[in-house]
């Protein structure tokens, strides 16, 4: 089995927790995690892929083991988000590199992308969304916030942070729920129950809609550049549709899309299956 190190990065004052595996010379991928996880989502994945790639997964900021400033002292937006971890990659010498988008990472790793499309070696997407079709109803509440940002509507969205909803995210559309271990929901639900963590997640997911006002800017990114794109994606994702992931292909008309009878958390029941697409497309 390779080693994975658990190291942190002092980004411009902002410390950021990251797993790393693989030989620093090989090929350099990021693996950016989604709500609520961390990098933790990764470790069934990392061990089939650091025989062959660099790879790094961090914690991305108010995540898992980094920082979580109060508010006051950082504002809680995914452009925030994104220039912290744009910034991790200089800092741990990662000059071109491919970005492994979920979730949350999606936005994240594409704006850093647009960016700097000549650092992006590829992009694989699992249930990261960069269209409006992708979005399914189940984001009608935080819509709403969106549309009306009032303290009623906010803790309508508390059902969101609720341990049993974390639960639920894991297994929901996982024809063996079984197979999906405890561990990730319970670490998520661990680092959910931080004091303040709650209002930060709130404030995430009022910005979100920045997210879906950049999917022309991302679009045109992928239209123009036209990356290397491969989009793995659980068939039964209740927040992000698989009419998202066949989107790419309007824009990226080579992008592979392969599709697997799971959730949203992917990872947790196929993380091989998508690790052996990673390593055919990433050649």
């Amino acid at each position: 089995m390779p080693d994975i190190r658990y190291r942190f990065a002092d980004v411009d004052g902002f410390r950021i927790a990251f797993r790393e595996a693989g030989h620093p010379g090989a090929p350099k991928l990021i693996l950016l995690h989604g709500f609520p996880s961390a990098g933790h989502m990764f470790r069934d994945l990392i061990p089939l892929l650091s025989d062959r790639f660099h790879v790094v997964a961090p914690d991305l900021p108010g995540f898992g083991l980094s920082d979580m400033p109060a508010r006051d002292h950082f504002t809680y937006r995914f452009d925030n988000v994104a220039s912290v971890v744009d910034r991790f990659t200089e800092v741990i010498g990662f000059d071109r590199f491919a970005i492994y988008a979920f979730d949350y990472g999606a936005p994240t790793g594409f704006r850093i992308a647009a960016k700097h499309p000549e650092r992006i070696t590829g992009i694989v997407s699992q249930n990261g969304n960069a269209y409006e079709e992708g979005l399914s109803e189940g984001w009608n509440p935080i819509r709403a916030y969106w549309q009306d940002p009032s303290q009623a509507n906010r803790e309508t969205l508390r059902a969101f942070l609720k341990p049993e909803t974390t639960v639920w995210q894991y297994t929901h559309g996982v024809p063996d729920p079984t197979l999906v271990s405890p561990d990730g929901y319970s670490l998520d639900n661990h680092y959910l129950s931080r004091p303040g963590a709650d209002e930060v997640q709130l404030d995430l997911f009022g910005d979100y809609k920045s997210n879906v006002a950049l999917y022309p800017a991302f679009q045109a990114y992928f239209r123009a550049h036209k990356p290397r794109f491969l989009a793995v994606w659980g068939r039964n994702d209740p927040f992000f549709l698989p009419a998202g992931a066949e989107a790419f292909r309007r824009d990226i008309p080579d992008a592979q899309v392969t599709f697997f009878e799971t959730g949203h958390f992917a990872l947790e029941t196929h993380a091989a299956e998508i690790a052996a697409a990673i390593r055919a497309f990433l050649v």
